[in-house]
């Protein structure tokens, strides 16, 4: 690739960190932005600072959010009786837009793969565990995961791990094709899969 000038190097670069942006995608992107006015670039520059300032994560269900608790965990209206376990914070926006389910909500912050240094460890079970023995009146942990061989390897351990507890265990019914991801799965079909779960 040619040399282009410091500041259009580090941005394609920022942009190459990005998932599913190469080096040519990204470099498109700069030269998209080069021809944006001023005024745009600032508006953008803004939103990006605002971002890492004002947007933190739940301490209790590790969503993002910009008060100190999110709002889900703090309405009132919520079903405080069923726990809905998934991978990542986007994953809410989804199953919300379906309007099937009115729990709570824990994000994992990934599924277990240690090929890629992803183990227990590294995702939320321990914050996951300790809030199951701190909270008795959850009786329902749905888990609700993607169904990839990660989410699946994740759907076992947590089964095993969280067994002892006595909760009574839900994964998503099959109505999602294996290998897909929940971010892309429209509304009807994870509709269908919530109201199918079934006890583990």
């Amino acid at each position: 690739m040619r040399r282009f000038p410091e500041p259009i190097a580090n941005l394609v670069a920022a942009f190459a960190r990005l998932p599913g942006v190469g080096p040519k995608t990204a470099l498109r992107y700069v030269f998209y932005l080069l021809r944006q006015p001023k005024a745009d670039l600032e508006v953008m520059a803004r939103a990006l600072m605002e971002l890492g300032e004002r947007i933190r994560s739940c301490p209790r269900c590790f969503t993002y959010t910009q008060a100190q608790i999110c709002e889900i965990c703090l309405d009132p209206k919520r079903d405080t009786r069923a726990l809905c376990v998934v991978e990542e914070a986007r994953d809410i926006s989804t199953i919300e837009a379906t309007g099937s389910y009115t729990g709570l909500y824990h994000v994992l912050g990934g599924s277990l793969n240690p090929i890629e240094g992803i183990t227990p460890e590294v995702i939320r079970f321990r914050e996951l565990r300790a809030r199951l023995e701190a909270e008795p009146h959850i009786g329902e942990v749905i888990l609700a995961l993607s169904p990839t061989t990660q989410g699946e390897t994740t759907i076992l351990f947590l089964q095993k791990q969280l067994a002892p507890l006595g909760r009574t265990l839900t994964r998503l019914a099959r109505g999602l094709p294996l290998g897909a991801t929940l971010e892309f799965a429209d509304e009807v079909t994870l509709g269908d899969a919530f109201k199918g779960r079934r006890r583990l």
